[in-house]
């Protein structure tokens, strides 16, 4: 056995044996000494910051075809994350990409992309279609939503192609699949 846990052990009844008499005195001291812990904790740092923000959305015109894109922004204190502070621009095919990468490794539930939109790509639209802001704002929510929650994944955190997609200016699309190297 563990001589540590067996001398914890002898601590804990050695404790209860020390009980004084007028218990519930000490039982409400320690509730208020608690209360006072969690409200600090709720105010202090988070152990484990990660923010990541998708917004500033452009749209550009490349040879007849017009795309979206938005700014991925990131703050985090997480190690493994070479750069604390990030911002990339990727387009909806990048968020779709980075699915595809991440679902090769079972172990990973991969959220849902806000859906492909085929509606909006029908010609002959009265509105803007893709390109109508309400749309964008909404696309802009969903992969807000999506991205954090992969980002906040222990398991996808060691995938580069997570950190690729955060923190290169270009997706290397031919990339070597791989784990992080904890630093």
């Amino acid at each position: 056995g563990h001589p540590q846990l067996a001398h914890k052990r002898d601590l804990k009844m050695a404790d209860s044996e020390a009980v004084p008499p007028a218990q519930s005195d000490a039982v409400n001291t320690k509730r208020l000494d608690f209360k006072k812990q969690t409200l600090d904790d709720a105010y202090a740092a988070p152990a484990n910051l990660l923010e990541i923000e998708v917004c500033n959305p452009e749209t550009h015109l490349a040879s007849r075809a017009r795309y979206t894109d938005y700014e991925v922004r990131m703050r985090t204190n997480i190690p493994i994350f070479k750069e604390k502070e990030s911002s990339v621009r990727r387009r909806y095919r990048d968020f779709e990409w980075l699915k595809k990468e991440l679902e090769r490794d079972s172990k990973i539930v991969v959220p849902v992309l806000p859906g492909k939109a085929l509606k909006r790509q029908l010609p002959f639209r009265g509105d803007e279609g893709l390109f109508e802001d309400e749309f964008i704002e909404e696309r802009k929510k969903g992969l807000e939503e999506f991205i954090n929650k992969i980002a906040g994944h222990p398991l996808a955190q060691n995938e580069r192609c997570l950190h690729m997609f955060l923190q290169e200016s270009i997706i290397d699309k031919s990339y070597v699949p791989g784990k992080m190297k904890h630093t």
